[in-house]
């Protein structure tokens, strides 16, 4: 059943989602706006089944043990089914708890929105590619698809600093994600094969794209002046392959930056890039 749903405002957007009886969405909780009153709302810790009905508590949408069998064998495996999926949100600093909402009675409205001033977007999956995105891009999606967490690990995650855990989603079905500013759809093979952006701009990308880090020129003179003044810092995300990449003109550094200058607060620097004193 395809997710009825309008992306609606400009600077701050909003998805409004239209229920089928007995159909559910899920959200990172924090993303819900409103509901009708015929939409119940459930709160778990585990992610949804992936089957299209009711979240089951032993799914395991990042990759552990399903909740197959009965009696307390099958509880202890939903239970850990569970906690691991709770584990690898904490550890990526996502949310501990998905909210449920089900239409009853008739056709439900439900409204989500992100966090950020900019826009949102919906993906539609259809089982034979993943989609990563960024930490906080996910917003809400069908019971249909299952949220997972990627970490990238090694050497890549440790220099790319928001490129070391990215969101996975699997499954058939809509996927709600939002992000800053204005969005630009490319891909890399449109370009030469491979994009080089800041690290904070990458929003989402289709599985078959190669997600990286590299520093931003060698250890020479012009290394070192686009560290110190370019305002990138020390590393650049990679984007190589044949597939979709969604891009967003605003990071979360940037506005945090005109935030504090605003407030006579800018521990930026002269410099922007190497020897910023910005402790946040």
């Amino acid at each position: 059943m395809t997710l009825q749903q309008e992306i609606v405002g400009t600077a701050m957007q909003m998805a409004v989602v239209s229920l089928q009886p007995g159909q559910t969405v899920y959200c990172e909780a924090g993303k819900f706006l409103f509901k009708t009153a015929n939409v119940t709302m459930e709160t778990r810790l585990s992610g949804p089944s992936g089957g299209g009905g009711q979240p089951q508590a032993g799914a395991a949408g990042a990759g552990g043990a399903g909740g197959t069998g009965g009696g307390m064998g099958g509880m202890l495996r939903q239970a850990m089914g569970t906690a691991m999926q709770v584990g690898q949100r904490a550890l990526a600093g996502e949310s501990l708890a998905f909210q449920y909402f089900t239409s009853t009675g008739g056709e439900g409205t439900v409204g989500f929105a992100g966090v950020l001033p900019g826009e949102m977007r919906a993906l539609e999956l259809d089982g034979t590619r993943a989609w990563f995105a960024e930490k906080d891009a996910f917003v809400a999606a069908e019971s249909t698809v299952e949220f997972g967490i990627a970490f990238q690990g090694g050497r890549t995650g440790r220099s790319g600093g928001e490129g070391f855990v990215l969101e996975k989603f699997t499954g058939r079905g809509t996927v709600i994600i939002a992000g800053a500013g204005n969005f630009i759809d490319l891909n890399p093979a449109d370009f030469g094969g491979r994009v080089d952006v800041d690290t904070g701009c990458v929003v989402a990308f289709e599985e078959g794209i190669q997600y990286g880090v590299q520093r931003v020129g060698g250890l020479n003179r012009q290394g070192v002046m686009n560290a110190v003044f370019g305002g990138e810092g020390l590393s650049l995300a990679t984007l190589e392959g044949n597939g979709r990449v969604i891009l967003q003109s605003l990071t979360i550094e940037s506005l945090a930056n005109a935030l504090r200058r605003a407030q006579g607060g800018d521990k930026q620097g002269p410099t922007g890039g190497l020897f910023s004193t910005n402790a946040g």
